[in-house]
């Protein structure tokens, strides 16, 4: 039985709720069999996420699963590669600054990401594999999961899947915005999760 990481994050900004988190607590509605589920919440804060994330990955998991959300998307977005750079949205490029210092460039998840869009467009949910998650939180956590994994020497493989707004979001915000139901959410983790349970886990220390 495969042990299962699978965090999100708490609302930011002006928005009253995470469609990250909204979409777990749907998918934790339908327990999977087989599956050794632990989930967590996390702040929107770069220092406490690393801190966060170092240590409960220290429980060795076989997969961490991120969930992020993304204004604007109007698909779940399967991101391939954490790059490593990180920065806020009020700062300029030239503020950025390298999340581990003489860390590599990149990190490229090692999980079928192409079989599971394909999966999820197979099954009416709207999917594709993204190759830039940004250079804020969400890029920082896939590249954060892999590079504590590679230097703690755990056998973890990580993804991370960005999520539209749910529509109740979309209408606070009194504009027209790309939006899927939080339910539609819940459904496509769960059928990543099944993709998990049936994978046979990798030590991600013999892909290095």
């Amino acid at each position: 039985m495969p042990r299962i990481l699978i965090t999100a994050f708490e609302p930011y900004g002006g928005w009253s709720e995470n469609s990250s988190w909204l979409a777990l607590v749907e998918f934790t509605k339908q327990l999977i069999p087989n599956a050794n589920i632990t989930t967590r919440l996390y702040p929107v804060d770069f220092d406490t996420v690393a801190d966060r994330l170092r240590k409960d990955l220290a429980a060795d998991y076989d997969f961490a699963l991120h969930l992020g959300q993304a204004p604007g998307a109007a698909s779940v977005k399967l991101e391939a590669i954490g790059l490593n750079v990180g920065g806020r949205s009020e700062q300029r490029p030239e503020e950025f600054h390298r999340l581990v210092e003489d860390g590599p460039v990149a990190y490229q998840s090692a999980l079928p990401l192409a079989a599971w869009s394909n999966l999820l467009r197979a099954e009416g949910i709207p999917s594709m594999v993204s190759y830039h998650a940004g250079s804020f939180l969400c890029n920082a956590t896939l590249y954060l999961s892999h590079f504590f994994a590679e230097t703690m020497n755990l056998k973890t493989q990580s993804a991370f899947v960005h999520l539209p707004l749910d529509y109740s979001q979309t209408l606070q915000q009194g504009k027209e915005l790309p939006g899927m139901p939080s339910a539609l959410a819940g459904r496509a983790l769960e059928l990543v999760v099944k993709q998990l349970v049936k994978r046979e886990p990798v030590d991600a220390r013999e892909l290095s």
